[in-house]
């Protein structure tokens, strides 16, 4: 069966998240997100793809939201209660509770402040929300009969979550936006080896292989420090959940550490509500915060303090965490108009900005202008920093999970054209796995994989397996060095920079890759299948056991046994007397130096291993060896005259075939090379 993929937004962009996936027969909408650079139609995903009649609740069977984000959830009271779509929607608890906090924060400054035509109104996001089934992290849901649903911790902010789908025997992953590398209070992306027909991952960073975070946040603070040491204001635009946290929490300490005075404001209302629920959901958080929560509430800070927009112009030097993150809006965009002319002061951007908003100008050089708006350019005098704190993963940090969950097919989506290609030939090159990245309304298929559902017999399950074989399927990937030398952005000079720099973030949990077992496949009475370890056969089918036994026989050259004797001690015996006795015993030493100890044992007359037994051949008499030695000795030639001073006969059984056949092959590669 095929399953199908269509990106309706996040199509080799960044910006309104929503992909259509057709598994097992189900239409599942993973994300329904806005676009934070478009101001008309071009702001929600094309829903008319998914029914022309506008009957969206019989062409969707359910709807899954990863996390809070405007770019993930922001359509979905649009679809819902516009659109009319009246199924199942899924998100995590967290989500559920943070979302409407976003979604109306939104609807404030596009309707009250910027006074565009409302989209959808207070009420209306309510509805949204009481439709949505809140689920916890590994907890299976059944959506229907065929259909059911898992999350993951993917990290990134509080409450996001990776998607596992399974339709029948189908299944797919989604991961919406997640991050490799714990932060100050969010862990690590955790999910299973699920080995899923199909992965859909986000790529924002590409082609970015980040240096250290310690770095990065000893960057940031001296930037800072030495900002508001001279007398000015830093301006951080950061969404109200996730940045805001993480920064608040490094400068609060910071502040701490140094006795600092300046104020440290963050913008009242939203961030304000979105610590209550920081502190309400604890559980969410990384194990440091945890840990800590019973003497102090991390989010409980000491030098951070609600910011009133009378306090704009106010003179003094002073640090403001202002939303939104993009300055596509809001309270950002009007302090940035107010503090960008003077060269005094500093705006730091800490994470991905979406193609055509104003935090996207500014981190495209060192503008002197900027246009807001069609009506309004604004000089910019100020310093401008760009200082990556995004919770998205980079480069590593995907091709780690693409290679721990172990899917057939991998998609790529959230990002941007040039660098998915990059990735693209990198996991299909490297990791061999089949990889897309479709634009928007580009449909990509895949064949799922054929399964056959068999039995399996205790002994099976519990036999050893063989450890050399564990280290090959478990091989790591390259070096994140090794990775940054080998991609090639020729079209990008940027991202080759980049991805020259050392990635120093954790890896996900260690889980065994799939291990190859050996064992008989039978037919049960019932017509079942069942895999069965090979010593169950005779009893399981009632047949006597049959032994397979080979033999070999390998001329020896008397010119090869000479240098043998040369390489041994033993030369002074080896060809006087030249009797097979000796022969055999030069062989057997030099066998010894390619086993090693404990393989092969030298007996009278043979040489023996498990079922291997190695002897002269009757067929060898001392005729042979005489006219052999006589051949050399006139210098005839190398191989005295074409006759062999001796024959090995060699035999031994199928289990020991490997062994035997690499002891046969090194005599007869010498014997190659002297004759």
């Amino acid at each position: 069966m095929m399953i199908k993929c269509v990106p309706l937004g996040a199509g080799q962009d960044v910006g309104k998240s929503c992909v259509i996936v057709t598994v097992g027969g189900k239409n599942v909408m993973f994300d329904c997100g806005m676009h934070m650079g478009f101001q008309d139609e071009r702001r929600y995903p094309d829903f008319s793809f998914i029914s022309k009649t506008g009957n969206y609740t019989q062409a969707i069977d359910c709807v899954i939201v990863t996390h809070f984000h405007l770019d993930h959830i922001g359509a979905l009271p649009y679809f819902t209660e516009i659109c009319g779509y009246e199924g199942p929607i899924y998100m995590t608890y967290p989500t559920k509770a943070l979302a409407p906090l976003m979604l109306e924060d939104y609807r404030k400054v596009m309707v009250d402040r910027k006074g565009e035509q409302e989209q959808f109104s207070v009420l209306q996001i309510h509805q949204c929300m009481k439709r949505v089934t809140a689920i916890d992290l590994r907890q299976t849901i059944k959506v229907d009969a065929d259909l059911e649903i898992r999350a993951y911790y993917a990290g990134h902010v509080l409450g996001a979550a990776m998607f596992y789908v399974k339709a029948g025997d189908d299944t797919v992953v989604y991961t919406g936006d997640y991050n490799m590398t714990p932060d100050r209070h969010l862990g690590a992306a955790q999910i299973d080896r699920l080995e899923p027909d199909l992965l859909i991952t986000e790529s924002t960073y590409a082609t970015t292989v980040r240096d250290s975070k310690r770095a990065r946040e000893r960057d940031f603070l001296k930037a800072v420090h030495t900002c508001v040491a001279a007398g000015g204001k830093v301006l951080i635009p950061v969404f109200a959940l996730g940045r805001a946290q993480e920064l608040c929490i490094l400068l609060d300490e910071y502040w701490e550490r140094t006795n600092l005075k300046v104020p440290i404001y963050f913008s009242a209302g939203l961030t304000m509500q979105a610590n209550v629920y920081y502190k309400l959901l604890i559980s969410w958080t990384n194990q440091k915060v945890k840990d800590t929560y019973v003497t102090r509430n991390t989010f409980d800070f000491k030098h951070v303090t609600p910011f009133e927009r009378s306090q704009i112009d106010a003179p003094g030097p002073c640090v403001l965490f202002a939303t939104p993150g993009m300055l596509s809006g809001g309270l950002s965009l009007e302090v940035f108009k107010h503090w960008a002319p003077s060269d005094a002061n500093m705006i730091i951007l800490p994470g991905f900005c979406v193609a055509g908003t104003v935090g996207s100008k500014l981190m495209s050089g060192k503008p002197t202008k900027i246009d807001i708006d069609k009506r309004t350019q604004l000089d910019v005098r100020c310093q401008v920093q760009h200082l990556s704190f995004s919770a998205h993963t980079d480069a590593k940090g995907i091709l780690d999970l693409v290679k721990h969950v172990a899917p057939r097919n991998v998609v790529l989506v959230h990002g941007e054209k040039l660098k998915m290609v990059l990735l693209k030939n990198k996991i299909a090159t490297d990791l061999g796995i089949p990889c897309y990245d479709p634009a928007n309304l580009e449909t990509v298929e895949v064949e799922s994989r054929c399964l056959v559902k068999m039995g399996i017999s205790k002994q099976l399950l519990k036999a050893p397996v063989n450890q050399s074989i564990i280290q090959q399927a478990t091989a790591v990937l390259p070096s994140a060095a090794e990775m940054a030398k080998e991609m090639n952005p020729v079209a990008l000079p940027d991202a080759q920079r980049q991805l020259q720099t050392v990635h120093q973030g954790q890896q996900l949990p260690h889980v065994r890759a799939g291990v190859p077992v050996e064992g008989v496949l039978i037919m049960e009475d019932s017509s079942r299948i069942k895999l069965i370890h090979p010593s169950e056969v005779e009893s399981v089918l009632g047949v006597a056991s049959h032994g397979m036994s080979f033999s070999c026989m390998c001329p020896m050259y008397l010119a090869y046994l000479e240098l043998l004797s040369v390489r041994t001690e033993e030369a002074t015996t080896a060809l006087e007397p030249m009797t097979s006795s000796a022969i055999l015993h030069l062989i057997y030493l030099h066998l010894v130096e390619s086993f090693g100890e404990g393989i092969l044992e030298e007996k009278e007359e043979s040489i023996q291993g498990k079922s291997i037994h190695i002897r002269v051949s009757p067929e060898t008499s001392s005729h042979n060896l005489a006219v052999a030695k006589g051949y050399h000795l006139q210098g005839t030639d190398i191989d005295g005259g074409g006759i062999p001073a001796l024959v090995l006969a060699c035999d031994w059984h199928l289990e020991d075939d490997a062994l035997a056949n690499r002891a046969i092959s090194i005599l007869q590669m010498l014997k190659l090379k002297l004759s």
